[in-house]
């Protein structure tokens, strides 16, 4: 690919230091007008973006192992007639109200966190603490957010109030699971299985109940919230599932090559995500289930050794299923006895785009590097979801070689080969770009990508508006935050306003 331009900074450099305080919990609660403006808010952007992350990464002063163990943090930001809102509000989970109010680590974290005490204190102690910290999405008249161990989290998206665990009008029962990463088909049902579904959204979502062997459990929603379909497909082995990608046909999930040995963390040595174990001998698995289960049956092809967590978009394309996926060479883990903060990126393996095509009629699976530079956190507009994308923006390190937090944002243009990158470095780092559609825009690239930004030459957040259209330009506008905002996972888009001016 082509390379047409790249930050007009001089040095690729970050300052640990700078990278780690973004990691510092925030507490406060707020609610106020974004006073501090540089540029100007695109006039036509309205609506609300709602994020999800850890906010806290200790619990009274008692650091977290790992920051994907923090309680979530929804955050609100609405753009309306030229200006811009901000709120946040932590999901009142039981877990979240019962450590508060005890002041001290109750639980221990699925991906390192133990209770204070030492093993004998954890061992054998196998609660999970639902911490509804990786997405929020507002879908059937509903604020969910959502932990893909377990069921979602209602909220008001007018206060941010916590409602308590959803259920989905009874679709799940207590203790099952609902997926963090669920796909919206922007076609829905049209044409398919003799729906009259035209211009209709599908929401579609799976659950994983992982042991020797695997249950997958795929859900569709219309877009007023009603199940639409439910089936569930046995595979064999452990599989570790994040994310999975949608054609208008077909479900394509990325089972990685790990193992998981349960008994350090049944005795309290070590928790959960430190008992994976990545199996470099092993082929990745590519299952391919139909989303009519009157279809065909699920197939499985094999490809060389990858960890994905993300998946940037599938479609089908002269018999086959082309899968553009965001891979490492093993699974990210973080040693036992490593304070995550002091992690030195080199030693980790770094992510990359690459492109999957699968031939079911042949079994067979071809990949090819899409974009070395380490990466994370893809998106597109919403309407390419499960076709054919030009255009992906994803976050991504400065530097094109080597691995680094990610403080710019890469356009890549999939029809000519050009990429272009916008980057906040040295003191930028951020979280994952979305993409907003501008009103009566036709052309993919017709919309704004926004991003939290942590500045840490003043310990502040900010939000920067980029034209999609208009990449080289920089942002139109950057929202200066009063306060920070720990690095996020996911995040959605509703052209819907929910407060008054």
């Amino acid at each position: 690919m082509q390379e047409l331009s790249v930050s007009p900074l001089s040095t690729p450099s970050y300052d640990r230091e700078d990278w780690k305080r973004g990691y510092q919990s925030q507490p406060e609660e707020m609610d106020y007008w974004i006073d501090e403006v540089t540029g100007t808010i695109p006039p036509d952007l309205t609506g609300t973006i709602f994020r999800n992350g850890p906010g806290l990464t200790d619990v009274a002063g008692t650091p977290l192992a790992h920051p994907f163990d923090g309680d979530g943090m929804i955050c609100r930001f609405t753009f309306k007639g030229g200006r811009a809102h901000f709120s946040n509000r932590y999901v009142r989970t039981e877990g979240y109200l019962a450590e508060q109010a005890a002041g001290r680590i109750l639980y221990r974290g699925v991906f390192g966190t133990q209770k204070p005490g030492g093993v004998f204190a954890n061992a054998f102690d196998l609660r999970i603490k639902n911490i509804a910290n990786t997405h929020v999405l507002p879908w059937g008249g509903k604020l969910l957010a959502l932990w893909e161990a377990a069921e979602p989290h209602g909220l008001d998206p007018a206060t941010l109030e916590t409602l308590g665990l959803d259920r989905l009008d009874g679709v799940l029962k207590p203790g099952d699971a609902f997926a963090a990463h669920p796909r919206i088909d922007p076609m829905g049902a049209a044409g398919r299985w003799g729906e009259n579904g035209a211009g209709q959204r599908r929401l579609v979502n799976f659950a994983v109940k992982p042991g020797l062997s695997t249950t997958i459990t795929i859900y569709e929603f219309d877009e007023a919230g009603a199940l639409r379909s439910r089936h569930s497909h046995s595979v064999p082995g452990f599989a570790f599932l994040h994310d999975f990608a949608l054609t208008p046909n077909y479900c394509i999930f990325f089972q990685n090559p790990v193992t998981f040995n349960p008994l350090p963390y049944v005795l309290g040595f070590r928790s959960a995500a430190q008992c994976i174990q990545f199996d470099a001998k092993q082929p990745t698995r590519a299952i391919v289930i139909p989303r009519n289960p009157e279809a065909g049956p699920v197939q499985v092809l094999e490809t060389q050794p990858c960890f994905v967590f993300h998946h940037a978009n599938a479609h089908e394309a002269d018999g086959q299923i082309i899968v553009d996926s965001v891979c490492y060479e093993s699974f990210p883990s973080v040693d036992p006895d490593t304070d995550f903060r002091e992690i030195e990126f080199d030693s980790l393996p770094a992510g990359q785009l690459w492109r999957y095509s699968l031939d079911l009629a042949a079994g067979t699976v071809h990949s090819r590097l899409m974009e070395a530079r380490s990466c994370e956190f893809p998106t597109l507009h919403p309407n390419a979801v499960g076709r054919s994308q030009r255009y992906l923006y994803i976050g991504a390190a400065h530097d094109p070689k080597g691995n680094g937090p990610l403080q710019g944002i890469l356009k890549l243009d999939l029809e000519t080969g050009a990429r272009s990158l916008w980057s906040a470095a040295p003191r930028g780092f951020m979280s994952e770009p979305l993409f907003v559609p501008r009103p009566g825009g036709t052309a993919e690239d017709d919309g704004w990508v926004i991003v939290t930004v942590y500045n840490a030459a003043n310990h502040r957040s900010e939000v920067a508006i980029l034209e999609a259209w208009n990449w080289a330009a920089g942002p139109v506008a950057t929202l200066h935050l009063r306060q920070h905002v720990p690095y996020g996972l996911h995040g959605s888009y509703t052209p819907t306003c929910f407060i008054e001016d």
